[in-house]
């Protein structure tokens, strides 16, 4: 026999939807300012040996290391960039501040800090060290052993 796991959702009231879109549009442009930055100096730089001493093969590698870096950093900018539209898509669905794994409310303090947050701090967890986050069949099947 299964037990049923209890969800706790509580809803968020408008003006703490609002204020967490707020928070999510200004880390939307601060990121996409980032990005454009970064962009702008990795793809566009020039080299600016005007010597006619010869390039170097470690000045070469630097300059790979470094523009390898850069777009590195702005693969991993894109994904909070589509978490970010993500989190604003499920603002105006009203699923906002709703663990999508077991249906609990993500907790106040959490979505403070990580706005874009999709799961609840126990889910994060078990991703984090599963690799996966359970479904709720599988938290019921681990309540019941």
């Amino acid at each position: 026999m299964r037990k049923k796991t209890a969800i706790k959702n509580k809803k968020l009231k408008p003006a703490e939807l609002e204020k967490f879109r707020a928070i999510l549009l200004a880390k939307l442009t601060e990121i996409t300012g980032s990005v454009t930055s970064m962009e702008n100096e990795a793809l566009r730089r020039e080299r600016s040996d005007l010597s006619n001493m010869p390039i170097h093969m470690a000045d070469i590698g630097s300059d790979n290391f470094e523009i390898e870096n850069t777009l590195g950093l702005m693969d991993c900018e894109r994904k909070l960039l589509v978490e970010i539209y993500d989190a604003l898509k499920r603002i105006e669905e009203g699923k906002y501040g709703i663990c999508e794994n077991n249906g609990e409310s993500i907790g106040k303090a959490r979505l403070e800090v990580i706005p874009w947050a999709r799961y609840c701090v126990n889910c994060a967890s078990m991703l984090e060290r599963k690799g996966c986050a359970p479904s709720l069949e599988e938290q019921e099947e681990d309540d019941i052993e």
